[in-house]
């Protein structure tokens, strides 16, 4: 076969084919500290420029609360998607915060599973029931007096890969799992479909951004800033009480976004911390590439990060059986953060597995809104104590 009569080699970065000359064209994101100058550099952060414009595409009010839709064009890739939700008949300014999404196996959807949506994708249904005990997070957090920002990130949701084509290496192991499915009477669903591709396009990812001198975490820094600004910027918000929160990735998403930026004065982590060391070696193959960005362990360990931050306090909550955490490593790293924040961290451990639970939720939101001074409109939280 000739070259000419060979088929057409696909794009490994369908959608974002433009990513690279972006990437090229920008500074690193400037932070406010040399320790985070050097988080920025680590990661590959690339400047996120002015904040996009933000478009409404609709607005509805429902069972206490105002959801509306936002949508934005940052320098590359696909729109992006995001969802601001406020207590109903409240105007503020109210704290802020911005809710981050995991990552959950589940790219095909992004923040839409953080939000109650008349017509949400039976994904997002799926994510909630899985990870965050059936309940919509970002909704929740609005009931008790914050505007929050919900978006969908660098490879999730209206952000993801177009992989109708997948790259060769891809398609390959797709193939594989397809055959699984046939030989087990399986037909899966579009989302099951994406994000069984994504998975194995995720290594692709990682390879073009290490390429390009940065990463996947520092990609997907660079659209939580982005998101975080306009936040900021929106007028029912008060600028000088951010916050930020995030299960699983996401909470490592808000460790990251609450080094970088000085604008968040309170966040939490819910099971995404331990120590580097007791991931090897037999925990490290659990995890995406969002915590294991090559060189990051120069910089400290994982819980020395926080030290990185401006922020006044943050709680980070631990589940005593979570699959993807070994419960020394938790323990190590519970205690390097008490000598290293004696004031500002909180530290709960509560039973059960790698969920969100309901009173993970609970102690979360009460967390936050005593610390970023949010009233209670409609609130929803009940009082529930951790076993330690």
């Amino acid at each position: 076969m000739s070259t000419a009569d060979q088929p057409a080699r696909p794009s490994a970065i369908a959608g974002y084919e433009d990513w690279p000359r972006y990437v090229q064209g920008q500074q690193r994101y400037v932070s406010a500290t040399a320790a985070a100058q050097e988080l920025s550099e680590a990661l590959g952060v690339p400047a996120a420029g002015p904040p996009p414009d933000a478009t409404i595409d609709w607005t509805e009010t429902h069972d206490g609360v105002t959801t509306s839709q936002l949508s934005w064009q940052l320098g590359f890739g696909p729109r992006t998607t995001g969802w601001l939700v406020r207590p109903a008949g409240v105007y503020g300014p109210l704290p802020g915060l911005l809710a981050l999404h995991c990552h959950g196996g589940n790219k095909f959807g992004g923040a839409d599973r953080l939000v109650e949506l008349r017509e949400a994708h039976p994904s997002a249904a799926e994510a909630r029931a899985g990870h965050y005990d059936g309940r919509a997070l970002a909704t929740e957090v609005a009931r008790a007096g914050f505007a929050v920002l919900a978006h969908d990130t660098f490879a999730w949701g209206s952000r993801r890969f177009d992989l109708s084509q997948p790259p060769w290496r891809t398609a390959s192991a797709l193939e594989a799992r397809k055959s699984q499915w046939r030989e087990d009477g399986v037909v899966p669903t579009d989302a099951e479909l994406y994000n069984a591709a994504a998975g194995f396009h995720e290594d692709t990812v990682a390879k073009t951004a290490g390429l390009l001198g940065t990463s996947l975490a520092g990609m997907v820094a660079h659209d939580d800033l982005a998101a975080l600004e306009i936040l900021a910027s929106l007028p029912e918000v008060d600028a000088a009480r951010l916050g930020c929160l995030g299960f699983s990735g996401g909470g490592g998403r808000a460790l990251t976004l609450a080094a970088l930026s000085p604008r968040i004065r309170n966040y939490v982590v819910t099971c995404m911390m331990t120590t580097f060391d007791s991931l090897l070696p037999a925990y490290l193959d659990a995890h995406s590439w969002l915590l294991q960005t090559p060189g990051l362990w120069k910089l400290g360990d994982w819980p020395e990060l926080t030290a990185r931050s401006g922020a006044d306090g943050f709680l980070v909550q631990y589940a005593l059986a979570d699959q993807l955490f070994p419960e020394a490593g938790m323990r190590d790293a519970h205690r390097t953060l008490e000598a290293l924040h004696p004031d500002g961290y909180m530290g709960s451990f509560w039973p059960g597995g790698h969920v969100f639970t309901a009173g993970m939720q609970n102690e979360a939101i009460t967390y936050l809104a005593a610390n970023l001074g949010a009233g209670s409109p409609g609130a929803r939280i009940q009082s529930t104590v951790p076993t330690a």
